[in-house]
């Protein structure tokens, strides 16, 4: 059954600034939410901050000044909850390319602590969603662009987050890919759950329901919502 879109507020960011080194910020003063059910774009050029800010929302980093809440956690306080809570692929996604789909699955499933009697019916339903099943044996190098980055979703979704960070999911896949991943996410936010999709492509930032515009780490405005 699909659950109704959860519109609650799952990320707050006050002010959030961090610095690497002199010179400019790599993020100045930025402010706004992200809600659960629907697709956040997190949209500017390299060097925008982007990867920055994703990093933050996963406690991974901490803010120089500001305060980052997901999911009611404040990140410098309780990041642990935060990480079992989310889900995060990063922009170049650790796979082991010398290990098979389902070794992966597994790899990752010990990782995020997923019991193993939950993996059977954990791993079908999630190869059944990206469309791997007829994959598993296929060592992840031997993947196509495409079939990595879905397997690198699958690895995020192990735990059913109810907040998914994608940094630039879509770079280096060719646009049929592109697109069939896009459909993957947006059944997710029927779901509930919030995600959020970094990007530097146009046609993604005018497809996602509200957008974070980014430039040389400065907000150029607040979250806009375009649905």
């Amino acid at each position: 059954m699909t659950l109704a879109p959860d519109k609650t507020e799952l990320v707050r960011l006050s002010g959030v600034t961090k610095r690497f080194g002199g010179g400019l910020p790599a993020l100045d003063a930025v402010s706004g939410p992200i809600l659960g059910g629907e697709i956040t774009g997190l949209v500017g050029p390299d060097g925008a901050g982007k990867t920055t800010l994703i990093r933050l929302m996963t406690g991974l980093m901490l803010p120089d000044s500001g305060t980052v809440e997901v999911l009611g956690f404040d990140t410098a306080k309780n990041p642990a909850a935060i990480q079992a809570s989310i889900g995060y692929m990063p922009q170049r996604f650790g796979l082991y390319e010398d290990l098979s789909v389902e070794e992966n699955l597994n790899l990752y499933a010990d990782l995020r602590g997923l019991p193993k009697d939950e993996r059977a019916a954990t791993f079908d339903e999630l190869l059944t969603f990206t469309d791997l099943k007829r994959f598993t044996g296929r060592l992840a190098g031997k993947l196509s662009g495409g079939m990595k980055q879905k397997l690198g979703l699958a690895c995020a979704l192990l735990k059913k987050p109810r907040l998914l960070l994608l940094d630039e999911p879509g770079v280096g896949v060719d646009p049929i890919s592109r697109r069939e991943l896009w459909k993957m996410v947006e059944n997710l936010t029927r779901e509930g759950i919030g995600v959020v999709w970094s990007t530097a492509y146009l046609d993604e930032a005018e497809a996602c329901d509200a957008v974070l515009l980014l430039n040389q780490g400065k907000l150029l405005f607040p979250a806009n919502r375009r649905k």
